[in-house]
């Protein structure tokens, strides 16, 4: 039999490189069929999750139930012989192990029993969520410490009388060494570990919600992840690059949310020189229109002293970040954004601004540091306090861990098993055709200019500091953050300024780019996808970035299904907007479904009523066939290991490399 591809001579180097991992007939031989078995095992399921905003135990709920997939299958094992209570019980212990057992443990005088029949349950349960895998795969999954005993376990027959005692005395001898407690934990993490093969986070881990920091912890835990950055992650990460003007931009989001838990609980990094400052050059200003964003539970904690003294800071740092801002823009023309310099049009003696040919009043003119002779200049003491702010994002070490997880795992897009992944968009004219950039590159639009924006956005954290690389790459983010149609942003302008200071609500519109009237139809969506190298019935699209706003009757569905948009607001700041709490998306082997959720009640009442959080789910694809392997992309890769090895076994037939029988 020929190889399915012919090599020339030159390929015999990689052929003989080859041969020293499988050096016999034999041991190619071995490695074709075990990976031809694979190649016909269904696809691992997929799960999608976009815009988490810091949302720590809801994310977390939603990646334990991997949104419904665990409580499909026991209601599909025992539905109907177990109670819907037993049911809501097992649920939430597979969820929350060490948490619900403690609970458990401490209503039951005797555990022997349960344990019994629980565990039964869950190598039941283990036993179906491993089926689509191999074996090799399982044991790989499955803690080092229990390894040998869940394989045999899961494994046995249980109508075989001789093996029937073996299962039992394993179990018996589990309870009576004291171990129960420490393998029921195991069992319910591998579970949760087998039931979703892979994780794609669409974008928006930070801000708003309360810790991001927690939801990255459990992100580099994950054992198989992609992450396309979203607008508040690229804020981030040029946080955390050095960029000062993100610092600048991070700061006032956060304090305008009174969001500062993950800033200085979750990464360590001290606000009081922003105290300090803005409690000496803003003590005398006026301040009513930086007042933070409290919620009720806040209010009650919050003095008057408190909510003045946030509002110095937030005032502080605005008045910094719009100098900053108008510094990148000036100093970047190809941005194209010079009517976003807003500093220099104030008319301070009759309190207004115009703009566009409109005259606006101004709610406050009182900048103490701004020089109206040079507007976008900062003060020695603000010049001081961002660098020294900055300084503290650069050596966060946890948060430069987690922005270097971002970088290793993430990027602007991703093309995985047919679909294609983005945050925001795929900028567009009007005309309904690609947007075209020349910043800092030649008249780049679609995939190409994404994998530019891609390269320059690593460059503004792994390149020397201080290199004009770095700079221009810092300045850049800020461009993806903020800037007129960027790929993530996607809107005409970031109005931070107007709604600060303008009460006229009409400038505060934030006109999107023609991508979110186009993406209805699906003839751009083909052709968009036809950018990406996709074609056929089961590509689609899939975004977060815009929270679809369910209650108004929206669909996350669009263009026919081409699209799925699953921002739904997992994100409570945009709960009363989409009347939801989030979507994600499920892709198994045998269709699409997408699942809306409700408000989590929070992990405590989780944990004490076994309450999930509710959703529903909606089939919206079948595929005509249930997909294998081979028609995923690790699937083509198994291919070409095949192609390659049947080529190596051409060449040790034919003499041309010797079998080597030795090793």
């Amino acid at each position: 039999m020929k190889p399915s591809k012919t090599y020339r001579s030159e390929n015999l180097h990689y052929l003989k490189m080859l041969a020293r991992q499988y050096p016999t007939v034999q041991a190619a031989s071995t490695e074709i069929i075990n990976l031809q078995a694979i190649l016909n095992l269904p696809k691992g399921t997929e799960h999608f999750i976009s815009d988490v905003h810091g949302e720590y135990e809801a994310f977390l709920h939603i990646l334990n139930s991997a949104s419904g997939v665990v409580r499909e299958k026991l209601d599909k094992l025992f539905g109907t012989s177990v109670s819907k209570a037993e049911l809501d019980q097992l649920a939430t212990l597979i969820y929350y192990p060490k948490e619900k057992l403690e609970e458990i443990e401490r209503e039951n005088d005797d555990m022997r029993e349960w344990y019994r029949i629980t565990f039964h349950r869950l190598i039941e349960v283990c036993r179906e969520v491993s089926s689509k895998y191999t074996r090799s795969k399982v044991r790989k999954a499955m803690p080092k410490e229990y390894a040998y005993i869940i394989d045999e376990l899961i494994h046995t027959h249980y109508e075989d009388s001789d093996k029937r005692d073996y299962y039992e005395n394993i179990i018996s001898t589990i309870i009576d060494i004291d171990r129960a407690s420490n393998f029921l934990v195991q069992l319910c993490e591998l579970i949760k570990r087998l039931a979703v093969d892979h994780l794609h986070l669409v974008g928006d881990i930070f801000d708003r919600g309360p810790r991001a920091d927690i939801i990255l912890d459990s992100l580099m835990e994950y054992h198989s992840v992609d992450i396309q950055w979203g607008n508040h992650d690229i804020l981030w990460m040029g946080a955390a690059s050095g960029s000062r003007t993100l610092v600048a931009t991070v700061l006032a989001n956060s304090l305008r949310y009174n969001n500062l838990e993950v800033i200085e609980t979750g990464y360590g990094i001290s606000l009081r020189p922003l105290s300090v400052f803005a409690n000496e050059v803003y003590k005398d200003c006026d301040i009513h229109q930086f007042a933070v964003k409290l919620t009720n539970e806040d209010e009650a904690h919050y003095t008057e002293k408190d909510k003045m003294l946030a509002a110095r800071m937030h005032k502080a740092i605005t008045i910094i970040l719009f100098k900053l801002e108008g510094q990148k823009i000036l100093r970047n023309p190809c941005f194209g954004m010079n009517d976003r310099l807003l500093l220099d049009k104030i008319d301070y003696e009759n309190k207004c601004i115009t703009l566009g040919g409109t005259t606006y009043p101004l709610e406050d003119t009182d900048f103490p540091t701004v020089d109206r002779n040079d507007p976008y200049a900062l003060t020695e003491e603000e010049s001081v306090l961002i660098d020294q702010l900055t300084a503290s994002f650069r050596h966060s070490e946890k948060l430069q861990r987690h922005i270097r997880f971002l970088y290793s795992k993430g990027s602007l897009y991703k093309v995985f098993n047919g679909n294609l992944l983005f945050h925001g968009c795929i900028p567009m004219t009007a005309e309904g055709e690609l947007m075209r950039f020349s910043i800092g590159c030649e008249n780049l639009s679609g995939r190409a200019f994404l994998d530019y924006a891609d390269l320059v956005a690593r460059r503004a954290y792994y390149n020397k500091p201080g290199s004009p690389e770095r700079q221009f790459g810092m300045d850049f983010l800020w461009f993806l953050w903020a800037g007129r149609n960027s790929p993530i942003f996607g809107r005409d302008r970031m109005t931070t300024f107007e709604r600060r200071l303008i009460v006229d609500e009409s400038t505060w519109t934030e006109p999107k780019n023609p991508y979110y009237q186009f993406y209805n139809d699906p003839a751009v969506c083909d052709m968009l996808l036809r950018e990406f190298g996709l074609e056929g019935p089961h590509c689609h699209i899939i975004n977060g970035h815009i929270p679809v706003k369910s209650k108004k009757g929206e669909s996350p569905m669009k263009a026919g299904g081409k699209l799925l948009v699953i921002d739904g607001g997992f994100c409570k700041a945009y709960q009363k907007t989409t009347g939801i709490a989030g979507y994600t998306l499920i892709y198994n082997s045998g269709c699409f479904r997408l699942v809306s959720h409700e408000p989590f009640v929070g992990r405590r009442n989780a944990i004490r009523e076994n309450q999930d959080i509710a959703s529903s789910s909606v089939v919206f694809e079948r595929l005509e066939s249930r997909m294998k392997i081979a028609g995923t992309d690790v699937g083509r890769q198994l291919q070409e290991q095949i192609d390659d090895l049947m080529a190596l076994l051409w060449a040790f037939r034919s003499g041309e490399i010797a079998e080597d029988h030795k090793k």
